[in-house]
């Protein structure tokens, strides 16, 4: 149950701090690589990418600059029974780090597309997507989605946290998407506190939110070798 080290999960966020002391050991390497050499050498259409890709700056170094993908990537799979820090949901895994939001927590829709299929064709097996918003369906990245379900990739999705006035919302009546499309492969996850109860500030839905986990007061790992 601790993990077998071998399944690959694309952070898809903000970026990763991937020599945080309670994250490296568990840090997908591209072994096809060279760092540093301003090559492609694994011919993947990505220069320098040996922890993954920043298609925010476009460059090979998703290195976080905000805080939101550090934490989600220690929630997901900080080493455990390592006598430090916390201990992810799996213990031993590889996290990619793919970036596509800045330092502001923004980012396209166009950088969204290219890093899932990022993810895919470099291996994950599923990726994280603590990201979305009320913008009207998008094709483009619908397809994207759904190409990537056909490789067998499964997409979890945060249901997103409510309106302006932080209060959850009904997906089904006003869709937050990538989590509200309606493909096969997308797990889509709302939050709940510690009483196991929904959180104030979590969307839901009947059909559009598929499970809850919990999402409140969550201690995880943060840049520069600390917590929060």
């Amino acid at each position: 149950i601790s993990g077998t080290g071998n399944t690959i999960v694309a952070v898809i966020d903000t970026g990763v701090d991937y020599t945080h002391e309670d994250l490296a050991a568990n840090i997908w390497v591209n072994s096809g690589e060279i760092p540093g050499d301003h090559i492609d050498n694994d011919g993947n259409g990505y220069v320098d990418d040996l922890y993954g890709y920043d298609f925010a700056n476009d460059d090979g170094d998703p290195m976080d600059d905000h805080n939101h993908g550090t934490h989600v990537a220690g929630t997901i799979g900080a080493v455990g029974n390592n006598g430090i820090g916390v201990a992810g949901v799996n213990w031993n895994v590889q996290i990619m780090p793919i970036k596509f939001l800045d330092a502001s927590g923004n980012g396209t829709v166009a950088d969204a597309i290219a890093a899932i299929d990022y993810a895919v064709q470099n291996g994950a097996v599923i990726s994280n997507n603590s990201w979305g918003g009320y913008e009207e369906f998008s094709q483009a990245l619908y397809d994207a989605i759904s190409i990537a379900q056909n490789s067998g990739h499964i997409f979890v999705a945060g249901a997103g946290n409510g309106n302006m006035l932080g209060i959850g919302q009904d997906n089904d009546q006003n869709p937050f998407y990538p989590a509200a499309y309606d493909l096969d492969n997308i797990v889509a996850v709302a939050a709940t506190d510690s009483n196991d109860n929904l959180a104030t500030f979590s969307n839901y839905g009947a059909t559009t939110v598929d499970l809850a986990a919990p999402g409140v007061d969550i201690l995880s790992t943060l840049p520069n070798n600390t917590y929060g």
